[in-house]
């Protein structure tokens, strides 16, 4: 089986180059006609400049295949709109939305500055709302729509220095989270990357031969799969230096706990089973929770809940 794109529309951002750059360019080979965005501004979100979104245009074209350049700063929702807008009069559809662009500010939380936290926030997690809100219903009526948000192991993890970064990474998740359940019906799946790869973002966070493995082109297999037509749904995928895996939200099965256990003393001396990974399982959705949680009272009480 091959996995092709023929017919599709997909907007990257961020493809100046990196990791959106590999994404953009490997969409155009299997097919798809790929907006180019690219605000084309400094690892830390200074300046802007065209040519890298143009050179990766000019790229693709020369290999036989179909891509416009776009300049959007994606945390500026009319900028977004005027994007989606060129991708709709040029070809007609929007079919896949790669949200990849991104900035650095790293300091460790006493030295950050509120604008620098902002700024990040900004372009990682609000960039991601609206590139996908601008796309959302044009995904809806054709339906039709593969969205991916590129989280990160800091948002997942935490690295030191990355308090901004983190909050907007796991941002995404929660977002994807929900985007899923309201586009189900529409045949919108919505997936969340978590790369590792050496890029100008990591240079000098990295040991020089792990950065060596750790190759964008090694990343955007897991990108093409989450974009295709048999895509899984809710999954954070995680890739770097040519290996995958899958990192899942799990909740332990817990315990109730009697009116006169239910004190900071009784969590305590209950922790270990609390705790217990034994059990526990992936919820679906928010409301989950609040039935398991009930339930285990009523059990507990000896009620019946139906």
């Amino acid at each position: 089986m091959t996995i092709r794109y023929d017919g599709k529309v997909a907007i990257v951002t961020g493809a100046g180059q990196g990791l959106g750059r590999s994404h953009a360019i490997e969409l155009a080979k299997r097919g798809a006609s790929v907006v180019v965005n690219d605000l084309g501004g400094g690892v830390d979100g200074s300046g802007s400049s065209s040519e890298a979104a143009k050179n990766v245009v000019t790229e693709i074209e020369s290999a036989g295949g179909a891509a416009i350049a776009n300049g959007a700063n994606v945390a500026k929702f009319e900028e977004v709109e005027a994007m989606v807008g060129q991708a709709m009069d040029q070809w007609g559809r929007v079919d896949i939305l790669v949200n990849n662009a991104g900035i650095l500010r790293d300091k460790s939380f006493n030295k950050v500055t509120l604008e620098d936290f902002q700024m990040v926030v900004d372009v990682h997690l609000m960039g991601t709302v609206n590139c996908t809100k601008a796309c959302w219903e044009i995904m809806r009526s054709q339906e039709y729509g593969r969205v991916v948000v590129t989280s990160s192991s800091s948002g997942l993890y935490g690295n030191f220095g990355q308090t901004n970064y983190g909050a907007a990474k796991l941002g995404v998740v929660g977002l994807m989270n929900t985007l899923v359940q309201e586009g189900a019906k529409y045949n919108i799946k919505v997936n969340a990357l978590a790369p590792t790869a050496g890029t100008r973002m990591t240079e000098g966070l990295i040991a020089e031969k792990a950065f060596d493995l750790l190759t964008p082109e090694t990343v955007t297999p897991a990108v093409l799969y989450l974009v295709s037509e048999d895509a899984p749904n809710r999954t954070i995928l995680c890739a770097g230096a040519g290996a995958y895996s899958v990192s899942k939200i799990v909740e332990t099965e817990g315990m109730w706990l009697s009116p006169e256990e239910q004190t900071p003393e009784g969590i305590a001396a209950h922790w270990d089973s609390i705790s217990s990974p034994e059990g526990e399982r992936v919820l679906n959705a928010g409301f989950e929770q609040s039935i398991k949680m009930a339930a285990k009272a009523a059990e507990g009480l000896g009620i019946k809940l139906d």
